[in-house]
């Protein structure tokens, strides 16, 4: 029998208001997986998050977290779940030290094992020589590795990234992401919510995608990019073109006299398409893939277009 990090059948939750933010949702998520949950604003994620966190009172179905029902043993299930909120809602006044002391003792830590399990994570997030400093005091990549260090204070197994580089600079978003890949190559298991899609395309093995609270996609994000019938590159020309192309039945705009964008579909190749402009006297000089493939996959299965 599969043991599953997170199983959840038929969940559905419905506010005072009468707004349904989930609708019989069902979801399993293996032991082990980097796990991307992905959705608009406003389609169910929060609440689905809320839910298996214990900050959402559900209004039907079954949540179960390392095997443990959240409704018959809560305090079980609670312990096996890390949660990395997107916002740093911490002390900035207090110790770090104390910070992750406080943080294990509220999961049943006597004092010397909160201490051991602080020094630990903060250890094995480098920080170890910032524990005596107060969040005040950090860079904002310290402060997102504080976020991180005090979700894995009490060891969970199951650590929940909501929005975790929401904000940031690419270079601690980059950060972040090598120190996550680490953590899961551990066998901790990771789901990720983010609005950068090529996070998730980066680092994830398999996604779910929310919408107006359904599920509409659960697979692998190899099979999921599979799906998409073509890609757009990117072509930097070596020289100023300023009169119209004839590509045949290749789909390209010219963003500037020197940079075309070109539409690939999968019967198409770029051999065919170099030949192409070979003929028109036309020279590429570099050639990149749009960013991001994941995105208009994401666009089109909610239904929602880009500006």
């Amino acid at each position: 029998m599969m043991e599953y990090a997170l199983s959840i059948k038929h969940l559905g939750k419905t506010y005072r208001n009468g707004v349904t933010a989930l609708d019989d949702v069902s979801l399993d998520i293996e032991k082990g997986d980097f796990f991307a949950l992905l959705g608009p604003n406003g389609a169910g994620k929060s609440t689905l998050i809320g839910i298996v966190t214990s900050l959402v009172r559900k209004s039907a179905g079954m949540v179960r977290v390392m095997g443990y029902d959240i409704d018959t043993h809560f305090s079980q299930a609670k312990s096996k779940i890390g949660v990395v909120p997107q916002d740093f809602n911490f002390n900035k006044f207090e110790p770090i030290i104390e910070i992750l002391k406080n943080q294990a003792g509220y999961f049943g830590m006597g004092r010397h094992a909160a201490l051991h399990a602080a020094e630990e994570s903060l250890n094995n997030l480098s920080l170890w020589e910032k524990r005596k400093l107060t969040p005040r005091q950090l860079s904002g990549g310290m402060n997102r590795r504080l976020l991180i260090a005090r979700a894995l204070v009490h060891d969970p197994e199951l650590l929940i990234l909501d929005e975790p580089t929401a904000g940031v600079d690419i270079e601690i978003r980059r950060s972040v992401w090598n120190l996550m890949r680490e953590i899961n190559s551990h066998g901790r298991t990771i789901i990720l919510t983010t609005h950068y899609l090529e996070e998730a395309e980066s680092l994830c093995r398999n996604i779910g995608i929310i919408d107006r609270g359904k599920i509409i996609v659960n697979t692998s994000m190899r099979k999921l990019l599979e799906k998409l019938k073509e890609e757009s590159f990117i072509l930097y020309l070596q020289n100023p073109v300023t009169r119209l192309l004839d590509l045949e039945d290749y789909s390209y705009k010219f963003l500037d006299d020197k940079t075309l964008e070109v539409a690939l579909s999968y019967d198409k190749t770029l051999h065919g398409l170099f030949n192409l402009l070979d003929r028109h006297g036309v020279t590429v000089s570099s050639i990149r893939n749009k960013a991001n493939r994941l995105e208009e996959l994401f666009l089109t299965m909610t239904h929602r277009n880009s500006e």
